[in-house]
Formats: structure tokens, sequence, C-alpha cells
């Protein structure tokens, strides 16, 4: 399917593709894309797999060279119909590969997985397991809803990202990012440092703290950027180092204030300001793209200068007062995009995982 197929009409990108997985066994709401150069990888989380194609696909379809979280392409099962293990996906998230390592948010089994060595055959069992003692265990928090949280702890970690070196993850549940100095290389390590709480045993609930942070995502200027969910807006630190502890951001979009925590800002209609259930950023060249989830649409802001700021120009929507519950989209939304809810770029090339149309996007970027 190509752009003529597509409305996705912006003159910061041009969609050249859509893709759909496998022919025999296609996506079911894709919520984790990750580039890196020509390869990409998509956490099929519906279907609790992660798909990884050498090259970029150039067809509307196209079998992956790897699948991880089942034996085969065509296996769905939440722990492969088993018990949780080392091979064993449930409900994937986030990703992030420099093509050596790979690191997994196997979110519903509340851990993180790494391999140190990229996965070569189907189903690889991963080589470190963070958030859990130990590869068969998947308790939230290690021991249950209601333990405490700790430094080795993880609930719904929904979002990871890596320099390479150092490691972030976004500990949904737990309402904090956790921060480890080197990508860890035994299992149940403890994390260094917190961000978005005053230590790695709170789980406090303050509006100037994040909420449900999503994803975050830092660049190589040290800029850190926190969807945070819940409170339809994203926190930006100019300096990630800076936000250790509960320090408040240096800027938030999608609200006036860090108190502020209105879908839409409380107005019927989305607007250049606003979010609704935002799930990803992409921190790009001096900006950001915002994955304006609920809105199904991709936000763009060149320069990050001011709280509340209006985005610049947008995807997958014809202009900035049109969101997903306008009578123009009550017949479906194929057209444009749904429910989108990850974002990844590689220097011109940009992939959106169109979760809610089953498809992941490839795009030409102009920005």
């Amino acid at each position: 399917m190509l752009v003529q197929d597509v409305h996705i009409a912006s003159k910061i990108s041009e969609l050249k593709q859509v893709f759909k997985g496998p022919e025999k066994s296609p996506f079911l709401a894709p919520r984790g894309v990750w580039l890196n150069g020509s390869q990409l990888v998509v956490s099929d989380t519906g279907q609790n797999r992660v798909f990884i194609w050498n090259e970029l696909p150039n067809s509307e379809y196209a079998n992956p060279n790897l699948v991880l979280g089942q034996e085969s392409e065509e296996g769905t099962g939440r722990n492969q119909n088993h018990t949780v293990s080392a091979s064993s996906l449930h409900y994937p998230s986030g990703l992030w590969t420099d093509g050596q390592k790979l690191i997994v948010a196997d979110a519903w089994n509340h851990r993180v997985l790494i391999w140190h060595s990229f996965p070569t055959e189907n189903g690889q069992p991963a080589d470190v397991v963070l958030g859990q003692r130990d590869f068969e265990s998947n308790e939230p928090n290690v021991d249950g809803l209601n333990a405490p949280t700790t430094a080795q702890s993880l609930y719904w970690p929904y979002g990871v990202f890596s320099n390479g070196e150092e490691l972030w993850i976004a500990d949904t549940g737990n309402r904090r990012v956790v921060y480890f100095k080197d990508i860890p290389t035994k299992s149940f390590a403890a994390a260094d440092l917190v961000i978005g709480k005053p230590d790695l045993s709170c789980r406090d609930y303050e509006p100037n703290e994040p909420i449900w942070p999503y994803s975050v995502r830092v660049d190589d200027s040290g800029r850190l950027a926190i969807t945070d969910t819940q409170y339809f807006r994203v926190l930006i630190w100019n300096n990630w180092k800076k936000a250790v502890g509960s320090t408040q951001p240096d800027f938030v979009l999608g609200q006036a204030d860090m108190v502020a925590n209105g879908q839409n800002q409380f107005k019927l209609s989305p607007n250049e300001r606003t979010l609704n259930w935002c799930y990803d950023s992409f921190l790009h060249k001096d900006g950001i793209f915002v994955l304006d989830t609920a809105n199904s649409r991709a936000k763009w802001y060149p320069e990050i200068l001011e709280n509340n700021q209006e985005a610049d120009d947008l995807i997958g929507q014809p202009d900035f007062n049109t969101g997903s519950e306008n009578v123009q989209n009550l017949k479906g939304t194929d057209t444009g995009l749904y429910w989108p809810f990850s974002i990844c770029i590689e220097q011109q090339q940009l992939v959106i995982a169109d979760t809610g149309n089953h498809r992941v996007l490839l795009n030409k970027l102009l920005v």
C-alpha cells in the first residue's frame, strides 16, 4: 500500500509504505517499534511476540528473519501458553537495540529482558532478566502487588531506552523511571538512580511527579523526555541528570502547568496545545515528535521553548482540531492514524506503530 492510499498529508513527513507484518500471521496491536540502521524490530504486542527484519521491508507483507517470545512466527500465546520462562513474552512493548544487544520491556511479566548477543534463533532465551529474581517468576514488584517498591522491582514496565552503555526503564506501574549506569550483565540487578520519585522505595501519586510514565527517551545532548500518559502530558528536562529524584521538569507539553491534567485540556476538540492519552515521544534535532495517541495523531515541535507550547505540524489528521472521536472518523480511520503507540526515527526514516490499525507506517521524514 503506497502513499496515495493513505491520507497522512503533512509538510514534515511523506508516507512511503504501510506494513502489516507476515502475511499468514499479521500484526495484532503492535505497541513497540525500533530502527537500527535498516533493521526493524516490532513488538507484536497483542500476540506476545517480537519480530525482527534485518532489512526494512519493501512490501505490505514480509516474513521476518526472526521471532522472539514464540517458537515460530505463527505462535501467539501468552508465555507460549505455558508458564513464564526466559524465552516467553506477555504483552511486550518498548524496545531498544544497537544491533548487538537487544532490550525488551516484557510489560505484563513485570520484567525487562536483555540479550547481550543479538538473537540468531527463533524463540531464543534472554540472557538477563530485570525486575524478577529469575526467569520463572513474574509477580509485580517481585513479591506481589502489595510488596514494597525497591531498586530491584518493576511493575508494568512499558518503556526502555539505552545509549548503548546506560539504561533507562519506564517503570510505569510504580510511577517512576529507573536508571542503570551500565546495562546489567546479571539478573535481578538493582537500579542506581530513580527519576520522578525522591528515592527508590517511593511510589506516591503526586501531580508534580510523573504519574504514569509510559515512555522514556534521552538524546545525545542529554535531554530527557518522559511521556506521562495519565496526565496527558510530556515532561522534558534539558539535562536528564537534573531529573534525578523528584526535580520538576524544565518544560511540560500538553498542559498549562504541572498540576493541570485535562484530556485535551477539558476542551470538546483537540487543538495545537492539547494531548489525550499520549504514549510515546521521540527527540529529534532540536525538537520532539509526540504521539497524541487518543487523538490519533503525531505532533511535531521543532523547538521546545515554553510550557503548553503549540505544535508546529502533525501527522495523521487533516488539522489540529480533529481527533479520534470526531464524526469524520466514526466509520474508520484506516486512511490516517488510529491510536498510535510507538515512534522511532533513524536519520530521515520515521516509523510509527499504528496500533489501532494493526500495522506499521514507514515514512520519509522531511524535517
